[in-house]
């Protein structure tokens, strides 16, 4: 797969990847290139609520009292990110990157400010990010660590995540039961 097609994209755990980080994973590609990676898991909910981690910024939460903050990855577990569908509270540009056309990051403290008070329907709140250095992703794909998905707004937003990884397998094809864990060829 050529790498400037990882991202945006969904990059779905294998059996055969080691790292309990990623046990079952989706990752949501949000950048790829000779100089690394970077991504965010989409289905580990944190036992933190919207509420709690707003609160300790300072901020309030208007949306759902049930909304939890996920965890995005292992990396800097204290850096905040949120991925959201395109809002007027929170426009592209200035701390706001379009993913896909129904996808968005927000990363600045004024942006996060301004969802929290006029949250859209679809949004999820991270700590932490995936990362991987110069060639490393390209390496674990080789051996058969992660496949590659289309990113969908349904799947991002609207799938239970204890949900997401299968139906992301479904979505090329693959039934989580036909998986094992094994390397790819050498």
């Amino acid at each position: 797969m050529e790498s400037e097609n990882l991202a945006p994209g969904l990059l779905l755990a294998m059996p055969q990847l080691s790292d309990p980080n990623f046990s079952r994973s989706v990752v949501l590609m949000i950048e790829h290139s000779p100089a690394g990676s970077f991504g965010l898991v989409i289905n580990h909910p944190s036992p933190i609520s919207a509420t709690e981690l707003l609160e300790s910024l300072e901020m309030n939460w208007r949306g759902e009292s049930s909304a939890v903050v996920w965890a995005g990855g292992p990396v800097s577990p204290s850096t905040g990110w949120v991925l959201h569908e395109p809002a007027a509270s929170a426009p592209a540009g200035q701390g706001t990157i379009a993913i896909t056309s129904s996808i968005s990051l927000s990363t600045s403290p004024d942006k996060l400010r301004s969802i929290a008070n006029m949250p859209p329907r679809h949004i999820r709140l991270l700590l932490g990010y995936s990362g991987w250095g110069p060639g490393q992703l390209e390496q674990e794909m080789s051996r058969g660590a992660w496949l590659h998905a289309a990113a969908t707004p349904s799947l991002v937003f609207e799938t239970h995540p204890d949900d997401i990884w299968e139906r992301a397998l479904a979505s090329l094809g693959v039934s989580a039961s036909s998986l094992f864990a094994a390397r790819g060829v050498n």
